[in-house]
């Protein structure tokens, strides 16, 4: 009995190694990501991955306001140590788990459709991130291999944030400099970028 005594007090203390994170995942075969793992610290330190073999997710920065509005929902469900999932009989939506790593963790809990409040607000912020790192996806794949792409790429991102979608907008702003300075872009995408560049960088 002391030995398993020592044995969970070890374990706790692996489990409580580094920041407290929420890792959300979504499997969904046949749609387009099959896959998605967003992570996000207390800290704010994000990772985005569309496979979980991917070594080098996309990295960006939550701010102070979005990471605390997170981690709040998860307080609020237990830090997912309940059942999620509303055990109705509705279309398949994708595997969706939302992991705590801190203390008291790990927990887990995965779902189809929930119906809990908390749950379909949190999950709409991760959606929001996959919405946003698609755009930004999509935004440098235009800039390597696709010039006249650029402009179209441009606006999926201003639609995204006109509609309050858009997470992090910050990570975007190396991309439009490169647009902004580089005339081999139409000049209309260049006016766009240079126009939303502007807009991310005023003071809120």
């Amino acid at each position: 009995m002391r030995f398993l005594a020592v044995f969970l007090g070890l374990c706790s203390l692996l489990t409580a190694d580094g920041p407290p994170r929420i890792t959300f995942t979504k499997s969904f075969p046949g749609s387009s990501p099959a896959y998605v793992e967003i992570s996000v610290t207390k800290a704010g330190e994000a990772e985005y991955r569309e496979d979980p073999k991917d070594e080098n997710p996309l990295r960006f920065h939550m701010n102070e306001a979005d990471t605390a509005t997170m981690f709040g929902l998860a307080e609020k469900l237990r830090f997912f140590a309940d059942p999620l999932d509303a055990g109705l009989k509705v279309a398949f939506m994708g595997k969706k788990t939302f992991r705590w790593e801190g203390d008291g963790g790990p927990h887990e809990s995965s779902f189809n459709y929930s119906e809990n409040l908390e749950a379909k607000v949190l999950l709409d912020w991760f959606e929001r991130i996959s919405e946003t790192e698609r755009d930004l996806i999509e935004l440098e794949r235009a800039v390597r291999f696709d010039k006249l792409g650029v402009q179209d790429a441009i606006l999926r991102i201003e639609v995204t944030r006109d509609q309050k979608r858009l997470v992090a907008e910050e990570q975007f702003l190396p991309l439009l400099d490169r647009v902004v300075k580089n005339e081999a872009y139409l000049h209309m995408a260049r006016t766009r970028a240079a126009a939303l560049t502007e807009s991310i960088r005023a003071p809120k």
